[in-house]
């Protein structure tokens, strides 16, 4: 009897805990109590995602030491400054949905990938508002812009400075190929210009020992000089192994000189670039250049080997396109 009172007592004792835990299976659970669950749950589910799909969404890129976070596709390439870019993108048959335009057009030399594109402001000035509504994947600004622009830039998308530096050539073209997807057709360009640096080098042999060589700009219809990386100078002076004149040397940027100096310099070979759209105001300079008494006594012009635009007077010097279009004409020009 004692035994069955105090089962009894057991029993009541457990039924009462059980409803009192039990009660609230009835009721709504409190706001924080639910937060702390919900966030549990939220955190769970992150955390059993498989590392590929949460990472499927974007890819990681890294550029002359640095690395940019992108969209997954990068089909929609907006460029704006970087008329490198745009140079690089004719080498890759890459069209951009917007590029910068040059007096409100895009130049023959670009009609290959711009026919579709939407200009996007010239060469200075972006067009914030039409870079927006093109709703790019990234943006190629230029290493030129002020960082003021690129951080608007960086509002927008994902924005990477394309350099300037005709040195980072290949860094720029292998860029290029990773956000479009053709690596392949990048690296097999800078191996082509290789092997045909490695053939002209055979074909000129001697003969350039000792010339002067020089490649300048007429802009603002002066005569500019650049230094030795700058320009088309890396093919005459690096990859050509021709001599560096001392003018060159001493330049310090692009400088400007007057006719008096640059026939004191004496070139044996003038590679004379000249652009209308750089030439404005003095749309006659490059007539009036050919025509000076003074420019006519030096070497070049006496034998010759004066050349005019022997690529597109809007090639940058420090691209891809630009080399191994100029490499080409140089070759073809020496050789004569």
């Amino acid at each position: 009897m004692k035994k069955s009172v105090l089962s009894l007592g057991v029993i009541v004792v457990l039924a009462m805990v059980l409803a009192a835990c039990g009660g609230g299976n009835n009721e709504a659970a409190p706001a924080s109590d639910k937060a702390a669950q919900n966030t549990g749950e939220a955190n769970q589910s992150a955390s059993e995602k498989p590392e590929e799909q949460a990472g499927a969404a974007t890819k990681r890129i890294t550029y002359l030491d640095q690395e940019y976070e992108l969209p997954a596709s990068t089909e929609r390439i907006v460029i704006t400054g970087a008329v490198e870019a745009m140079e690089d993108s004719i080498v890759l048959d890459v069209k951009p949905v917007g590029a910068v335009t040059f007096s409100g057009v895009f130049p023959p030399m670009f009609q290959s990938i711009a026919d579709s594109a939407v200009s996007v402001g010239e060469k200075a000035e972006p067009n914030f508002e039409t870079i927006l509504s093109l709703k790019p994947d990234v943006i190629l600004a230029s290493t030129k812009f002020p960082a003021e622009v690129v951080e608007q830039l960086k509002k927008i998308a994902p924005t990477i400075a394309y350099s300037h530096i005709a040195t980072n050539w290949e860094a720029n073209l292998t860029l290029l190929g990773e956000l479009s997807g053709k690596q392949e057709q990048a690296a097999q360009a800078i191996e082509q210009y290789k092997k045909d640096l490695d053939t002209a080098k055979l074909q000129l042999g001697e003969k350039m020992k000792d010339k002067k060589v020089i490649a300048a700009r007429i802009r603002a219809g002066e005569i500019y000089l650049y230094p030795e990386t700058v320009f088309f100078n890396p093919v005459l002076y690096g990859d050509l192994g021709i001599s560096v004149p001392e003018e060159v040397k001493a330049a310090k940027a692009q400088e400007a000189i007057s006719v008096e100096k640059f026939a004191e310099m004496n070139p044996d070979y003038l590679f004379l670039q000249f652009s209308p759209d750089e030439n404005k105001d003095t749309p006659d300079a490059l007539e009036a250049l050919q025509s000076n008494p003074i420019m006519k006594n030096i070497n070049a012009l006496k034998n010759g080997a004066a050349f005019v635009n022997v690529v597109d007077p809007l090639a940058q010097g420090g691209t891809a396109h630009s080399k191994i279009e100029f490499l080409k004409a140089a070759l073809s020009s020496l050789s004569k």
